[in-house]
């Protein structure tokens, strides 16, 4: 079981961004894709979940061999898909708690009743050291950069989804904030999870044992290994990539 992306060309305005990306993301591991800016990766977290600004030209994506890759973003949640977005929108007069129900309702099929909810949402707010008054706080209005992540990690420890992609979830925010995000990322790593962290830090990784890390530049997996890969980023950059590029 596995979330597979097979030679996936996506453009937006009729530019090309993506180039025919191959990548797997297996249940049970933690997968990280890194990359400078500007090379891709939030274009591809954003097709993955289905964002009808981009367009794919060709390739397709499979959720456990289902292939969605024509399939809307609710759909995609539905089987198990969840996006933890690189810079979450505020949302005036709708609670954590009211938006997590509806969507858990919503994923799940079903009409979980207030009190259940509320019990299994502090369960979860427990279990990543969340204070409960994120329940009643409107979503993201005046959450600090780390509240606004912990919110997300939140998102899907409730939602329980089978593929979690994390679209720079250490960006803006400082060491500690980071530490607490990546504790919290590595609480939600099970057998039944594969997890994908988009990231061109090394520093969320300090934290989080990556299984497997890949290299994206220029729309193309150019890369792949294991953390000793992203520690050779992190004491040389990606020059030697972008250098290959350019020859």
């Amino acid at each position: 079981m596995e979330l597979r992306i097979e030679d996936l060309h996506v453009s937006i305005e009729n530019e090309e961004i993506l180039k025919g990306v191959n990548l797997k993301i297996e249940l049970g591991k933690v997968h990280a894709l890194m990359g400078p800016n500007g090379s891709g990766k939030s274009t591809m977290a954003n097709v993955l979940m289905g964002n009808p600004k981009y367009a794919i030209t060709s390739g397709r994506i499979y959720l456990d061999d289902v292939d969605i890759t024509d399939l809307p973003t609710d759909q995609r949640a539905k089987l198990g898909l969840f996006l933890s977005f690189q810079y979450p929108s505020e949302i005036t007069g709708v609670t954590m708690s009211n938006f997590l129900r509806t969507a858990y309702n919503s994923i799940k099929g079903t009409k979980v009743n207030v009190l259940d909810f509320h019990k299994k949402l502090k369960e979860k707010m427990d279990e990543l050291g969340i204070d409960t008054s994120f329940s009643s706080r409107y979503i993201n209005e005046g959450f600090s950069g780390g509240e606004k992540k912990r919110a997300e990690i939140l998102q899907m420890a409730v939602l329980e989804p089978k593929y979690a992609i994390l679209d720079e979830t250490d960006s803006g925010l400082d060491v500690n904030s980071i530490k607490i995000v990546g504790e919290n990322v590595i609480k939600m790593k099970n057998s039944e999870r594969g997890i994908l962290i988009i990231t061109h830090y090394y520093r969320i990784l300090n934290y989080i044992t990556p299984d497997k890390v890949h290299v994206m530049i220029d729309g193309r997996i150019v890369d792949e290994g294991g953390k000793e890969l992203a520690e050779e980023i992190e004491l040389k950059g990606f020059d030697k990539y972008l250098n290959e590029v350019a020859a």
